[in-house]
C-alpha cells in the first residue's frame, strides 16, 4: 500500500480531528508512514473542520491531498466540498442520520452509513466518527482493530480510558455495518 489518503470533515466538536489522529496512530502501530494534517475554522464548536491523513510504506513526500481514496463527512457542505476530491473508485462515507443527499458522481463506492443513530443506540454521539473509522477499517484494511485499541490508548488522555470498551463497541458496530 503506498500513499493511502484519507479526508475526515465535519463540523467542529463532531471529534473529526480526534478521529484521523486515532487512525493516523492506528497505522502508525502497523509500521506505516503516515502524516496527519488538521483544519479547522477560527469557532470552537460549530465551525467547519477537517482533517487529512496519508498512510504509506514509504516516506511521504507531503500531507497535501489531491485525490483521496477514501472520504469521510459527518456534514453535508463537506460532502459538497469534497465529493470532487475522491478518486475515481474511491469510497465515500456519508453520516446518512445527518446527510440526507446522494453523491453527484457514478465513479465511486457511496457507504451511507447512520452513525450518529450508532452513537445515539450506545449513548454517546462522539462514537459517531468512531464507528465510522470501523468502517473505514473494514471497507479499506487500512489498519486493523487489535491496531485501532492500541492507539486509543494513546490519543486519548488516561482519564478518558474508561470509555475504551464504548470506543471498541463503536468501531465493531461501524465494521460490521460495513
Amino acid at each position: 500500500m503506498i500513499d493511502f489518503s484519507v479526508i475526515l470533515a465535519g463540523f467542529g466538536g463532531q471529534g473529526i480531528l480526534s478521529a484521523g489522529k486515532m487512525a493516523a496512530e492506528a497505522a502508525l502501530y502497523e509500521g506505516k508512514e503516515v502524516s496527519w494534517f488538521p483544519s479547522y475554522g477560527p469557532e470552537m464548536r460549530g465551525g467547519t473542520a477537517n482533517c487529512s491523513v496519508v498512510i504509506s510504506d514509504e516516506a511521504i513526500g507531503s500531507p497535501v491531498i489531491n485525490d483521496a481514496d477514501v472520504v469521510i463527512c459527518l456534514n453535508q457542505p463537506s460532502m459538497e466540498k469534497f465529493e470532487s476530491q475522491l478518486k475515481p473508485g474511491g469510497v465515500l462515507i456519508i453520516d446518512s442520520s445527518l446527510i440526507h443527499i446522494k453523491p453527484t458522481r457514478e465513479d465511486i463506492r457511496f457507504i451511507p452509513m447512520p452513525a450518529s443513530d450508532i452513537a445515539s443506540e450506545l449513548g454517546n454521539m462522539q462514537f459517531a466518527t468512531i464507528s465510522m473509522l470501523g468502517c473505514l477499517s473494514a471497507v479499506t484494511g487500512c489498519f486493523t482493530r487489535d491496531s485501532f485499541e492500541a492507539s486509543l490508548k494513546e490519543v486519548l488522555p488516561e482519564r478518558h480510558h474508561n470509555k475504551i470498551p464504548g470506543n471498541l463497541a463503536a468501531f465493531d458496530k461501524g465494521a460490521t455495518f460495513a
